[in-house]
C-alpha cells in the first residue's frame, strides 16, 4: 500500500456544533503532525511558535447553524486552517431575503413632492430699485416620507427640503437656505428680506408679455433607513414657477389750487 499522499486533501464546510467562545476569539495552539496523517498548514505564525485564531463572526437572522472546514483525506493542498462561519439556513422554496436596498429605492420612488407655491411681497407689481421679499408656502416646506415592505423587511425614504435657488427673470439668481421669511404686515416697504429678497434694476414692461419669468427651485436631500441599514440617494428637485411684473416706483402727484 502506498504512503499518504501530499497532494490535495479532500476538505469542506460542514454543519457542527460549534459555539464562538464567550470571551471572544482565542488563539489556539497548534503542534505539527507526526510522520503521516492529516496535514493541515496553520494560517498564523504567532510569537510563541505556530497557532492558528478560529474569528467567528456573529450569527445572521432566522435558523442556521456554524460550520467548519473539515478535511477527510491526507494531503496538504487546500487543506489550510479556515475559521467557523455561519451560514443560515435556506430551505427548498424558501423565499430570499429582501435587499434593503432595493426597498429603499422602491420607497424612494414613491415619494410624492411639490413644488411649494411662491409668494412676492409686494404682493401685486414689484417695484424698480426697492426690495423684493421672496418666499414659499411654509406648508410645502416639510419633509416627505414613503415606505416600501416586503418579506417582513421594512424601509423608509425621507426628503426634506434644504435650498431653494430663485431665478427672477432679470439675469438675476439668488440662493436661500431655507424657505424665505413673510413680509410683515405694517412694515416699511423699504426694508429687504432678512434671508430671501431681490432688487429688480429694471422694469419688465419692456419684455415680451410685459412680465419676468420666475422660478424657485427647491433641492430635496433623500435619506433611507430600514432593516438596520441606512443610507442617502442623491437629491432631488422640484420646481415652482409665477410670472412677475416690475413697474417703476408711481410718481407722486400733489393737487394745486
Amino acid at each position: 500500500m502506498s504512503g499518504p499522499s501530499l497532494d490535495s486533501a479532500d476538505c469542506a464546510y460542514v454543519r457542527s456544533d460549534y459555539q464562538p467562545p464567550a470571551g471572544g476569539a482565542r488563539p489556539v495552539s497548534y503542534q505539527l503532525p507526526g510522520a503521516g496523517g492529516l496535514v493541515v498548514r496553520p494560517a498564523v505564525l504567532g510569537s510563541s511558535g505556530l497557532s492558528v485564531r478560529p474569528v467567528a463572526s456573529q450569527p445572521g437572522q432566522g435558523p442556521g447553524a456554524w460550520y467548519i472546514y473539515q478535511c477527510t483525506s491526507s494531503g496538504e493542498r487546500d487543506a489550510l486552517y479556515r475559521a467557523p462561519v455561519w451560514i443560515p439556513d435556506t430551505g427548498a422554496g424558501a423565499a430570499p431575503t429582501p435587499d434593503p436596498e432595493a426597498l429603499a429605492q422602491q420607497a424612494r420612488n414613491q415619494l410624492r413632492l411639490a413644488g411649494p407655491a411662491i409668494v412676492m411681497s409686494p404682493v401685486a407689481d414689484q417695484l424698480v430699485r426697492l426690495p423684493t421679499w421672496l418666499w414659499l408656502d411654509p406648508a410645502g416646506w416639510n419633509e416627505v416620507a414613503a415606505t416600501a415592505a416586503a418579506g417582513g423587511v421594512s424601509v423608509s425614504a425621507v426628503a426634506r427640503p434644504v435650498e431653494v435657488v430663485w431665478t427672477l427673470g432679470d439675469g438675476g439668481t439668488v440662493t436661500c437656505t431655507g424657505p424665505g421669511t413673510p413680509f410683515p404686515a405694517g412694515a416699511d416697504p423699504k426694508s429687504g428680506s432678512p434671508d430671501c429678497g431681490h432688487v429688480y434694476q429694471r422694469r419688465s414692461l419692456d419684455e415680451p408679455g410685459g412680465t419676468f419669468a420666475v422660478t424657485a427651485t427647491v433641492r430635496w436631500d433623500v435619506t433611507w433607513a430600514g432593516a438596520g441599514q441606512t443610507g442617502a440617494f442623491p437629491g432631488l428637485t422640484t420646481v415652482s414657477a409665477t410670472q412677475a411684473r416690475v413697474i417703476d416706483v408711481p410718481a407722486l402727484t400733489t393737487g394745486g389750487g
